[in-house]
């Protein structure tokens, strides 16, 4: 049997550890969100709290953790920001709500938020949002909700998201889309009115009759 102060000091180099390690992860956390704040014009001070020397960023404002403090919500809607999104985002590897729309958010999305693997929320619509919905989107295995209306954004919608068997509702309706609108998986029951307004975006594909990349030239 082990003395008691070995089994003390055990405990404690434990405990210790474990708190190390968390604080790493929520300074990691905090260092992508700080990120994300120095790339946003913020004229309304929403993120006035987002101070990077405190030890997590669990007590910012529009930040929720988890009981271990790593960062599950990102609560920013209607928030009259403007600037672009930051690679960095996809450091929060526990996140579950990324909550960005309307603002007036520029730039394109990007693929690092293919590595949000518990993502349940991707809402980014009404904003200034360009470029290609991301091939990677389609690792986000617990995507529910995918609203990125609104925008800018161009391409095609990529086939990787029909293997999303979790996504129940996907609205990307007044952007540039084109080529045809998925119809397997999740999408099987997706309304067509959610994307309307994409005017090079043909009907529901017909698989064999015709490239999902039409009018994509």
């Amino acid at each position: 049997m082990a003395p008691p102060t070995c089994f003390w000091f055990c405990l404690c180099l434990t405990l210790t550890t474990t708190l190390v390690i968390s604080q790493v992860y929520a300074n990691s956390e905090g260092d992508a969100l700080y990120t994300l704040r120095r790339s946003l014009s913020d004229p309304d001070n929403v993120l006035q709290s987002w101070d990077p020397t405190l030890v997590n960023p669990c007590t910012w404002f529009h930040i929720t953790c988890n009981q271990d403090n790593r960062v599950t919500r990102l609560d920013l809607g209607n928030s009259n920001l403007s600037g672009h999104l930051v690679p960095e985002l996809g450091k929060l590897e526990h996140l579950q709500y990324l909550e960005l729309y309307k603002n007036s958010i520029q730039g394109s999305i990007p693929t690092e938020l293919g590595n949000l693997r518990s993502l349940i929320s991707l809402d980014l619509y009404n904003n200034n949002i360009s470029g290609t919905i991301p091939l990677s989107l389609g690792k986000l295995k617990s995507l529910v909700f995918l609203r990125l209306n609104d925008n800018r954004l161009t391409g095609q919608i990529p086939r990787e998201l029909v293997g999303i068997s979790s996504l129940k509702v996907v609205d990307v309706s007044k952007n540039d889309l084109c080529g045809t609108i998925p119809t397997s998986g999740p999408f099987e029951h997706i309304p067509l009115n959610n994307f309307e307004n994409n005017p090079r975006l043909e009907g529901p594909e017909l698989l064999g009759l015709a490239s999902y990349d039409t009018n994509c030239s």
